[in-house]
């Protein structure tokens, strides 16, 4: 079956009502078809982990089943073919618990059921069981540092102080009346520390007022929480992102953070107004390591689950401890440290891959370039001119190193960070509270572009947040026929991932070390052909020469696997032509 044949099939696929995407793109101009087995040794299966691909799935926007506007556990289902071609092992789910929504999930009231809007127990497991026939996997989003302040257990602990659930939670005396404990902030702005009259007391919130930290210092809280967790892998989950795990303990004297100040001395302001501070007293503290190997005694009594940490460090040193000492903590502690350079700086991207490859004892890193917390690729790295090259660019670099990659829904598409204009139009509660500096994380969400038809393909209803007027361009069934799409570029690197071992097993090897326009680096893994990759970080063409000094690298022809569209195969790796962000991929012969 030819190229066009497979992607008219798609696209009807598409327009149907199953929605379901039964065929391949681009099969017949890419790499071959896909296998989830490399011809080089594989991965055990409870290794599956190990360079897997992760697609993060925000439920509310991903697609709507029901016609309410908002996504839902069903609509996922729908789209498990599409998942399936692009060549997804798992799917991260962000939080379908039953919530106030207040963060839109990330407070939950109930840890064992799901929210109505998403569906119920029943739609979940015909999830699980429709992904697992697709031979993808299922990770759930588990927020351990806080609950909703409308979860029973809070309930309960704020009705008195002598509640048998009044230490599940973080409560202080004040300085003096009127006066929290001390100067900690929320992250969302303000004081940490919210006044409770009924007793007298303050509860601790690093996050909203309305999410209560837990007291992790109680074993009951651990136990309750640990048996969550088997919980969902009873139902068939095969692992959690740990969200913001590094929050879970703060300094039980309660001293006060440092002020941040810059070069005149003055204390920084943040974007809600107040006194930055240093988070050294409630952030990353040493215990966070005794829950994490207790965590991971947990799901190691189900063979094949994973462990993957919200992990926003600014250093090397501290991701390595997240593994644990004889690797016993988080097998995927997530390294922001290369995806979020946010500017195109090759000395900095060069540094943290290498980091990355030599300084973790060989664990397995988990690179992450998006999420819904952040402005997508186009606003963080775009120039307004070539910002599809540059995204080409920046997944080379995701699917093309040693790593398990993490995409965010819709980046396969190239869509587009589209916030608020008014203040009255956002939803999210942090740009509400910091508006204008601060627009929140609506432009980041909004639902995924299936076609260039009526509300792209998302509901029959009205979304909850409005579809960009981008999505006539950048939608699936647009981009599936295009063999020079984003789509059909992600498709062939997560393919190139699966059939050639170096790209899916090798060490990475770093090139032109000194090159300030081109990243460079080989692939190599013993008894296969050396796989090349070279990036240009500038607006301006190069003809670039790859380095091989003291690799051990020979050779200087190479097959090409993948190449920026329109640009020519190199007649040697000496005199490789690289458009403005272009790449080039070539196996040396």
């Amino acid at each position: 079956m030819n190229f066009l044949t497979t992607n008219k099939i798609l696209i009807a696929a598409l327009l149907s009502s199953s929605l379901a995407v039964p065929s391949s793109f681009a099969q017949d101009h890419a790499t071959p078809a896909r296998s989830h087995t490399l011809s080089a040794e594989s991965t055990p299966d409870n290794q599956w982990w190990k360079g897997a691909v992760i697609y993060e799935i925000y439920p509310r926007s991903f697609q709507d089943s029901n016609g309410d506007g908002i996504g839902d556990l069903n609509g996922i289902t729908s789209r498990l073919d599409y998942l399936k071609v692009l060549g997804v092992d798992a799917i991260w789910l962000t939080p379908i618990y039953p919530s106030p929504q207040v963060d839109f999930g990330y407070d939950i009231s109930d840890y064992e059921a799901i929210d109505p809007a998403y569906g119920t127990l029943a739609d979940f497991d015909h999830l699980v069981a429709e992904a697992k026939k697709r031979d993808i996997k299922i990770i759930m989003d588990m927020v351990m540092n806080h609950t909703s302040d409308k979860h029973k257990w809070f309930l309960e602990s704020e009705s008195s102080k002598t509640n048998p659930k009044r230490d599940w939670y973080v409560w202080k005396d004040g300085k003096a009346p009127g006066q929290p404990p001390n100067n900690w902030t929320s992250v969302f702005g303000h004081s940490a520390w919210q006044f409770d009259p009924k007793t007298n007391q303050y509860y601790y919130h690093k996050f909203y007022i309305q999410q209560p930290d837990l007291n992790w210092n109680n074993p009951k809280v651990r136990k309750a929480m640990y048996d969550t967790c088997r919980f969902w892998m009873r139902r068939g989950v095969y692992g959690f992102r740990l969200d913001a795990i590094p929050t879970l303990f703060e300094d039980p004297q309660l001293r006060d953070e440092q002020v941040i100040k810059d070069a005149g001395g003055n204390p920084k302001i943040n974007a809600f107004g107040d006194q930055e501070l240093d988070d050294s007293l409630t952030n990353n503290l040493p215990e966070v390591h005794d829950v994490q190997k207790e965590l991971r005694k947990v799901i190691d009594e189900f063979p094949g689950r994973v462990l993957i940490g919200e992990t926003y460090f600014s250093n090397v040193a501290d991701l390595r401890k997240s593994y644990g000492a004889k690797n016993d903590e988080l097998q995927l502690p997530m390294d922001f440290q290369v995806g979020m350079i946010n500017k195109l700086d090759v000395n900095a991207f060069r540094q943290h891959i290498d980091e990355v490859e030599t300084q973790i004892d060989n664990d397995q890193p988990l690179l992450v370039f998006d999420n819904h917390d952040n402005p997508r690729i186009d606003a963080r790295y775009g120039d307004g001119i070539h910002n599809l090259d540059i995204e080409r660019m920046l997944a080379t670099v995701l699917f093309a190193t040693r790593d398990t990659a993490l995409f965010y829904y819709g980046d396969e598409i190239a869509m587009k960070t589209t916030p608020p204009v008014r203040k009255e139009d956002v939803k999210d509660p942090i740009g509400i509270t910091g508006w204008p500096k601060e627009k929140g994380r609506d432009g980041e969400r909004t639902p995924m572009q299936w076609t260039p038809g009526p509300n792209a393909g998302f509901t029959t209803g009205t979304p909850w947040l409005p579809i960009p007027p981008s999505y006539v361009l950048y939608n699936v069934q647009t981009e599936v026929p295009d063999y020079n799409s984003m789509l059909n570029w992600y498709k062939q690197l997560i393919e190139l991932r699966r059939q050639n071992p170096s790209v899916g097993k090798g060490n990475n090897v770093t090139l032109n070390k000194s090159d300030t326009k081109v990243l460079a680096w080989a692939r190599q893994l013993e008894g296969q052909p050396t796989v090349v990759i070279a990036c240009n970080f500038t607006a301006d063409p190069q003809r670039f020469a790859f380095d091989f000094s003291g690799t051990g690298i020979t050779g200087k022809q190479a097959k090409t696997l993948m190449k920026t569209p329109g640009s020519s195969d190199p007649a040697s790796l000496d005199a490789v032509n690289l458009p403005p962000f272009g790449v080039y991929i070539g196996q040396i012969e």
